[in-house]
């Protein structure tokens, strides 16, 4: 059977995967991305001398990227410098307790006796009861679940077990953890997916698991080098990608996707489309009227999203003794994210994350220099504010506790670059449904089969690709939606393009 003409609505990193599978494998893929670099929310942006990611700066689970990389022929350390982080991040507790957190077992394990003397046996058994459940849930997240049936496949059916439906992520610490404060040491990345750690499935104890088990990476030059690496195999692999190039609608006739219109009125005609646009713009934004009937505004709005963002890049003439991850508790965390969750905007008590890259990478900033990422989750635009007058506010006080809690008494003299990303940017400038940054909740009611599937439920020869399909969001599990997609194609046609791809390294 002769293999199709597939058109990628955006060059994000679940695009460039699909792009990469698909080429490989005989495919004749064209992607279409509305910016002048790929990556999407995974590309950079220069601020004078200085280069920083968009957004995503943990890489978790390289084990998947390396084989997707082998998948195509090629090596993703000949094409990326990786850089393993030890430690992984360090803590910041209002209180001025600070702790780093390792992959090494033993200095993890010296570290929590440092702060709570006979409490380190847990993370023993947190390492082998949760391999177990890891090794289970991660079968059931590398599969397609695009009809009601595919929820009965075995792997579900033997992973059910190990779901805990009825338990938080708090909750299950608890089995490992006594010390209410330990548990937020492996809670804290719950905010990211739309949940308290309250209210989180107990399921996504596996974050904190790969964290410890398998670390934390970076690659030199910032993880956009991930994207801009993957369009490059794309290239070489025969695809082609259009910068600069908008697609105003995806066509559809008799309920298929038959290719796309793009802004200049050039339509390009295709059998299979991927759509590697943020789900809830892509919805309301990139099909015809009347082609979504299930996935209307009025529905997505309905649902659960993630928290905002609002980000700040600073670049300075100083480079500070920090670690390269830092994380920053709000005095009281749980009034934090009762407030995110409310929609109240965290005025004086806010939770933040801080990059300090160029002490570890000598490619983001001139030398004596340094690039300073800073995120902090914000509600979305369910919950609208007046960001012209709390924008300033809020990077005034967020300077102020860098300069009192990181011990950056004189940053603000040393600021030499700067750009301010607040949460309406993210829907105007990056098309993020809401400004959502994080996507669709990771609620049970919107997992598996209740999320947007792989292949799209609404439209015929159209696949979805990025954070707000399965399995969700961050970079790993973007990645395993391009690997999905594809291989559903791939199938159609009679061939594979997961073969090899997600095997879990032995211990």
């Amino acid at each position: 059977m002769a293999k199709a003409n597939v058109v990628i609505v955006g060059a994000g990193p679940g695009g460039l995967i699909a792009g990469m599978l698909l080429a490989r494998n005989g495919f004749d893929v064209r992607i279409f991305e509305k910016n002048a670099l790929p990556g999407g929310r995974n590309s950079h942006l220069d601020v004078g001398d200085f280069k920083f990611d968009v957004g995503p700066t943990f890489l978790m689970m390289k084990f998947v990227l390396d084989d997707i990389f082998r998948a195509v022929g090629r090596k993703s350390e000949d094409y990326l410098e990786f850089v393993r982080l030890d430690p992984m991040y360090r803590l910041h507790f209002a209180d001025s307790m600070t702790v780093d957190v390792f992959e090494d077992k033993d200095k993890m394990k010296a570290e929590i006796e440092r702060h709570f003397p006979g409490q380190s046996a847990g993370l023993d058994t947190f390492m082998v009861k949760e391999r177990r459940r890891f090794l289970k849930l991660f079968k059931c997240l590398i599969r397609d679940y695009s009809t009601p049936w595919s929820m009965l496949n075995k792997n579900i059916l033997g992973a059910l077990p190990t779901f805990n439906i009825m338990t938080t992520l708090y909750d299950k610490l608890g089995d490992y953890f006594k010390p209410e404060r330990m548990r937020i040491w492996f809670t804290f990345q719950s905010k990211y997916l739309g949940m308290s750690p309250w209210k989180c499935p107990a399921i996504f104890t596996m974050i904190p698991y790969v964290e410890h088990k398998y670390g934390i990476f970076h690659t030199k030059g910032g993880l956009s080098e991930i994207s801009a690496a993957m369009a490059k195999v794309v290239g070489e692999l025969g695809g082609r990608i259009d910068y600069n190039t908008k697609v105003k609608t995806v066509q559809v006739e008799k309920g298929a996707a038959v290719g796309v219109e793009l802004e200049s009125g050039e339509k390009v005609r295709a059998d299979a489309v991927f759509v590697n646009a943020d789900f809830g713009y892509a919805a309301t934004s990139l099909f015809p009227q009347g082609a979504i009937r299930k996935w209307t505004r009025e529905r997505l709005l309905s649902k659960n999203y993630s928290v905002s963002t609002f980000m700040l890049y600073l670049g300075l003439d100083k480079v500070y003794d920090l670690p390269f991850h830092n994380i920053l508790f709000a005095k009281d965390y749980v009034k934090n994210i009762t407030d995110l969750e409310k929609g109240i905007f965290p005025e004086g008590n806010a939770s933040f994350y801080v990059r300090n890259a160029s002490k570890f990478d000598e490619k983001v900033a001139p030398p004596g220099m340094s690039n300073i990422y800073v995120l902090l989750p914000v509600a979305n635009q369910k919950y609208p504010q007046d960001w012209k007058a709390l924008a300033p506010r809020l990077r005034d006080w967020t300077l102020s506790q860098m300069e009192e809690r990181l011990g950056m008494k004189d940053l603000r003299q040393h600021i030499v670059a700067e750009k301010v990303i607040v949460l309406p940017d993210w829907e105007t400038q990056y098309n993020v449904f809401i400004g959502a940054t994080f996507n669709l909740g990771h609620n049970l009611r919107q997992m598996l089969y209740w999320r947007p599937h792989n292949k799209f439920e609404e439209v015929k020869n159209c696949y979805i690709v990025g954070g707000g399909t399965h399995p969700g969001s961050g970079l790993p599990t973007i990645y395993e939606s391009g690997v999905i997609s594809a291989d559903m194609l791939c199938k159609k046609y009679g061939t594979s393009c997961a073969a090899g791809i997600n095997k879990v390294p032995d211990d």
